[in-house]
């Protein structure tokens, strides 16, 4: 693969998935987790504004949709594990005695999470470019590489 070719494919992938992550695991402007009906509309939203940025077909939304949906819905169980997670490094932190043991299991355990979540976003992503055609995907990386640099709100479209 040329470096043209894998530098589009990088910035495709992480930019996609900073934007479906971003909600599926973090916090966003809300106090709390999202449910799953405003994860739902927020996906929708952001299906909608990447449609009108690569000129997408409405079976394309539909089908972007429905991957990016499952892929918050598969992920969102994870947001609970990392959270319960930090709970138990601040109390193994905290304690008169650091274990040690109990450290390294967390860490091993937070490892495993993370590459669950990688997978599970990279599957989603190699299905979101599946539907999308050459040219799309170009023009999805060309923005998402601008983004990157200029700040990572949508324009209206």
């Amino acid at each position: 693969m040329n470096r043209f070719k894998r530098t589009t494919l990088a910035t495709l992938l992480g930019g996609a998935a900073a934007a479906i992550s971003w909600r599926a695991f973090g916090q966003g402007r809300h106090a709390g987790p999202m449910d799953a009906a405003a994860m739902d509309q927020h996906i929708e939203r952001m299906i909608k504004h990447l449609a009108v940025e690569v000129d997408a077909t409405p079976e394309q939304q539909q089908k972007l949709g429905a991957i990016a949906k499952q892929a918050a819905q598969d992920l969102a169980p994870l947001r609970e594990q990392h959270r319960e997670a930090r709970k138990q490094a601040l109390e193994l932190f905290t304690a008169p005695k650091v274990d040690r043991a109990a450290v390294e299991k967390l860490r091993a355990a937070h490892v495993a999470q993370a590459e669950t979540a990688s997978r599970r976003l990279t599957q989603a992503l190699a299905d979101a470019a599946d539907v999308l055609t050459p040219e799309q995907r170009k023009q999805l990386a060309q923005r998402l590489e601008h983004r990157r640099h200029h700040g990572w709100h949508w324009q209206r479209g």
